[in-house]
């Protein structure tokens, strides 16, 4: 079985992680060359404007199957292995979805727990079930996050708050996620896909091309000097300026109706 289930309405595209039985873990299947393939079709897909990213069942990732790492007990395995495993492995997630131009939004249905809850930071926006819970936990199986949460979650929520997530592996609930700026809003469980979904219906209202330069001036704005910044901005806003979009929100704005957007 597939490990993600994907559904589609207009320009919006529902991708849930299917596997509740193993607790959406992210590790000891295919859902490390399902999630590269998402985003090498949806790259090619322009009339794809947005994802909405949730979990099947109670719990939306529980990152790595704890079960799955006994195998490295194996003197075979040695650490060059191992490394090149997580290269070859789990870390191609960040890779593909990080430099993904279209805007995703994650619905996080529930505990979100250690690649798990980096799964949720390479998103661009998080929504939140009142009881989800959030945890950085790999220290407590004596393992290092492994699949660039040290450099994900300090963007997300600080250094000194993800350095207290890293070092304890204590859970946050839904409210304290909220307040330190790792979920933009917390809504009832049940009308959790409502919300993501009414959101995304906003989002991918506009034009979808200048919504993908947008994404990456934000994602590219994160290390960049403004200098550099700067004339990237220039670059596509010379590209905005001529597309068909444009034109029809200028005429549309004065001619004081809504735009048609391609």
């Amino acid at each position: 079985m597939a490990f993600l289930n994907l559904e589609r309405d207009g320009a919006i595209l529902t991708v849930t992680m299917n596997q509740p039985e193993t607790r959406n873990a992210l590790t000891g299947n295919t859902a490390v060359d399902e999630f590269v393939q998402l985003c090498d079709d949806v790259r090619k897909d322009a009339s794809v404007k947005v994802i909405i990213l949730t979990g099947a069942g109670p719990i939306f990732s529980s990152g790595g199957n704890v079960k799955d790492m006994k195998r490295f007990f194996d003197d075979a395995l040695t650490p060059d292995l191992i490394r090149e495993e997580y290269r070859q492995g789990i870390q191609r997630i960040p890779n593909a979805l990080y430099q993904l131009d279209v805007p995703v939004i994650c619905a996080v249905n529930g505990p979100a727990i250690g690649a798990g809850l980096d799964l949720t930071c390479m998103c661009d926006i998080r929504i939140a079930a009142d009881n989800a819970t959030f945890a950085e936990s790999f220290v407590r199986v004596g393992i290092v996050p492994g699949d660039g949460g040290a450099w994900l979650l300090p963007r997300a929520v600080g250094y000194a708050k993800a350095s207290e997530m890293a070092f304890t592996g204590e859970a946050i609930s839904a409210a304290q996620a909220l307040a330190c700026g790792l979920v933009s809003r917390v809504v009832p469980a049940d009308q959790l896909l409502a919300e993501a979904r009414a959101l995304a219906a906003k989002i991918a209202a506009n034009p979808g091309a200048v919504m993908r330069m947008t994404k990456r001036l934000l994602r590219e704005g994160q290390l960049a000097s403004l200098a550099s910044l700067l004339e990237m901005s220039a670059g596509f806003q010379a590209v905005a300026h001529k597309t068909a979009d444009h034109r029809e929100a200028v005429t549309a704005f004065i001619e004081k109706r809504a735009p048609k957007f391609q």
